[in-house]
């Protein structure tokens, strides 16, 4: 765990930089000088884009994590990283296809509501290539034990270009058409900078090798398949996360979807820090597994399950205490304040996927990995069902809903897979314990509320904020619910003396 909390630490670190620029773009700039038709055009585009590459990839993001440890021998890794990124070039030509043949039917079921995402259709294509690309190179970055430079191009470079972007079209330099074009170069930015890096590494052989693929035709067979069966599995898990989003802009209207994005960007902070530490833990994990140590998965897994969830929820906390000083500060709060309860929702699904999404890449590296095609079809399908009935009678909140209800039952399945097939322990005491803190955390914020209103909004989330969080937060450091995050905490203690 010790490279792994390094590695994660810088991670975070860059990571919350680019939070920090990305609050000022969604926050101050979005809000400000976009309109909610606007912003809900760049989030379907996104989303859109975001489903291509899942499916295009062919599950190659996870196969690289999966197998590389096989190819890597000493000072050569048999040209692996060619078909890393052959494969998903491949898989962009196979689905640009198949969405240019889609035009017409897509076209009809958002051009009641959402006309002007049809008009933009087959901006997709592009801003889908590069964000592949760009995502491919992470995965194989991540191998190298190098996700700094690749996540600093995420969470910093994209992010910088979008609050550039978004400042030109508020000033009128960019057009419409000049934003979408944009926002297409931003991430095509973001791949060339990131094969530079990943081409800049020593170990990179872009060779295959023939001959050792010859030699281990059962390896090549295992890889065959497990692409294949990924390819299947990435058809629901990737499509799952967006099927909210693209039904509220079918049946509300890109406004909608504009004010759930809003609500959206604000819930996904409770699971920004499961990018560095998963990143980081997946090739380990991966390792054990390949080398049968069943200890050492239920030792990581534990401790990452603990670690997210009490960073999570405590990042969960303090959205939620301030969540109307939040919306009272946000230019335009009052119209996206109506998502104030779809925030709570989003985030509580949200801290649910950081904390188990490890128990899935348990499973996935596992032999046991076909089962995870029978639970992301249950994902999928609760999915469609839900937000299908729930979106049209509760709007925002019912995708919400839909969102959590579907995840919640998804991850359940995944512990009770793992578990009695792996032989893997995913909690403990201590994960007890952070959940019960939480809980009792939020009810003290909900008797606060109701029992002392409040006389000035600053006054009140600030004086919340203080006594509720840092006394949370104190007991648990002292009561050492994450043995990992207290060393941490010394190590830096320590350092400054």
């Amino acid at each position: 765990m010790g490279v792994i909390a390094k590695q994660s630490i810088r991670g975070t670190i860059v990571t919350y930089l680019g939070i920090a620029v990305g609050v000022v773009t969604t926050f101050f700039v979005l809000t400000r000088f976009l309109t909610t038709e606007e912003i809900g055009l760049a989030r379907v585009l996104v989303d859109a884009a975001t489903l291509f590459i899942g499916l295009a990839q062919l599950g190659t993001s996870s196969s690289i994590i999966r197998f590389y440890p096989y190819f890597r021998e000493k000072e050569t890794d048999h040209g692996f990283f060619f078909w890393a990124l052959v494969v998903p070039f491949v898989g962009f030509l196979l689905f640009a296809l198949v969405y240019w043949g889609c035009r017409v039917p897509l076209g009809a079921w958002f051009g009641d509501k959402s006309p002007l995402f049809v008009e933009y259709y087959y901006f997709v294509l592009p801003m889908a290539f590069f964000m592949l690309y760009q995502t491919i190179c992470e995965s194989t970055c991540t191998v190298l034990m190098h996700i700094v430079v690749p996540r600093a191009v995420r969470e910093l470079v994209v992010r910088v270009g979008l609050l550039v972007i978004y400042l030109l079209y508020a000033f009128r330099i960019f057009s419409l058409d000049g934003l979408v074009i944009a926002l297409c170069a931003n991430y095509a930015v973001a791949a060339l900078i990131n094969l530079s890096y990943f081409f800049s590494l020593e170990r990179i052989n872009l060779h295959p090798d023939w001959q050792f693929l010859r030699a281990n035709k059962p390896l090549v067979r295992r890889y065959i398949v497990y692409t294949g069966f990924l390819l299947i599995s990435a058809l629901t898990t990737v499509l799952a996360p967006t099927l909210s989003s693209f039904f509220i802009t079918a049946k509300m209207g890109l406004d909608s979807t504009g004010i759930f994005a809003i609500a959206t960007y604000m819930s996904v902070l409770v699971s920004v820090p499961n990018r560095s530490v998963s990143a980081i833990a997946s090739p380990q994990l991966a390792r054990a597994i390949k080398e049968g140590n069943t200890d050492e998965c239920s030792t990581l897994i534990r401790q990452v399950t603990r670690t997210m969830l009490l960073v999570g929820g405590f990042i969960l906390l303090i959205i939620w205490v301030n969540i109307d000083l939040i919306y009272h500060i946000l230019p335009n709060g009052a119209t996206y304040a109506q998502a104030k309860n779809v925030v709570l929702i989003l985030g509580v699904s949200q801290l649910v996927l950081a904390t188990f999404s490890i128990c899935f890449t348990a499973l996935n590296y596992s032999r046991y990995y076909a089962f995870s095609l029978l639970l992301s079809l249950i994902l999928t399908v609760s999915a469609l069902v839900l937000n299908n009935r729930l979106v049209p009678l509760y709007g925002m909140t019912g995708a919400a809903m839909s969102n959590l209800l579907s995840y919640g039952l998804y991850y359940a399945l995944i512990i009770g897979t793992v578990i009695p097939l792996g032989h893997f322990h995913v909690v403990d005491k201590r994960w007890w314990c952070i959940l019960a803190l939480l809980i009792a955390v939020f009810v003290l914020n909900w008797l606060w509320q109701t029992c002392l209103p409040a006389l000035n909004i600053w006054i009140d989330s600030l004086l919340r904020s203080f006594v509720l969080l840092c006394g949370g937060a104190w007991i648990a450091y002292k009561a050492e619910l994450s043995p990992e995050i207290n060393a941490q905490i010394e190590k830096a203690l320590n350092t400054k003396h």
